[in-house]
């Protein structure tokens, strides 16, 4: 058995997942070898493109489960082909790496359609951490349908029910429980959850709609139990 044989052996032991297929729009190309080699550590599958031709022919031979996309490409806008893919309704989460740090940039690339933005230069541990969560965030939305005990939100029909009788929930509210059932068994901050529902990104730390939100989402299932309150952190919904 040689060193590769060895490690994979290893990694199935630890329970690594072998099978997420990510794509590397990078163009410069010592950068896209230490995110390959970066990503190779971690046991994940990676492919290289260096331009955008380069990556809708790789998009055309396979799916992947997930795009490192960069802003400045050779032939063209890296967030301008994300929205043309968005609006042809490609599933894969896009994760934006660039230079750009301005926030008006960041909120210019998540209203596009990323899924995430990191700023160069980065943290591999960050830029992992990052890719764990998109893959946890992804998980469940494959499904058409959420369920803790007996409140279940169809995704596709954007309805809640609860013992099988439907809940009226306003978009925003049906946002936060539904972000909240995909992170089952996470707290997540009130920062993280104003930033899901807020667009006005200097109102998010002062903002407490988010307690208003969830109240009202209590008051409704009729289920004050299902949302904990992780004092002074934010809320979770826990799967048991």
């Amino acid at each position: 058995m040689n060193l590769k044989d060895e490690s994979l052996m290893k990694s199935k032991k630890e329970g690594y997942n072998h099978c997420m297929n990510i794509l590397i729009i990078e163009d410069d190309l010592t950068l896209a070898n230490q995110l390959e080699e970066t990503l190779a550590q971690e046991h994940y599958k990676s492919v290289q493109a260096h331009s955008i031709a380069e990556a809708k022919r790789a998009l055309d031979y396979s799916d992947f489960d997930l795009i490192l996309l960069d802003w400045n490409l050779p032939d063209g806008d890296g967030v301008e082909l994300m929205k043309a893919w968005r609006i042809e309704k490609l599933p894969a989460p896009i994760l934006v790496l660039s230079a750009k740090s301005h926030i008006n940039e960041r909120v210019y690339a998540l209203d596009s359609g990323a899924d995430d933005y990191l700023c160069k230069p980065y943290s591999n541990l960050e830029l992992l951490a990052r890719i764990r969560a998109l893959g946890r965030r992804e998980a469940p939305v494959k499904s058409t349908k959420l369920c803790v005990g007996d409140v279940c939100i169809e995704l596709t029909l954007h309805e809640v029910y609860v013992a099988g009788v439907t809940v009226a929930l306003s978009h925003t509210e049906f946002e936060l429980l539904t972000l909240l059932c995909q992170h089952q068994d996470m707290v997540l901050t009130r920062f993280q959850l104003n930033e899901h529902i807020c667009k006005d990104f200097d109102r998010i730390t002062q903002s407490n709609l988010v307690d208003v939100h969830i109240k009202n989402i209590r008051k409704k299932l009729e289920r004050p139990d299902l949302i904990s309150t992780v004092r002074g952190v934010g809320y979770s919904i826990r799967s048991s």
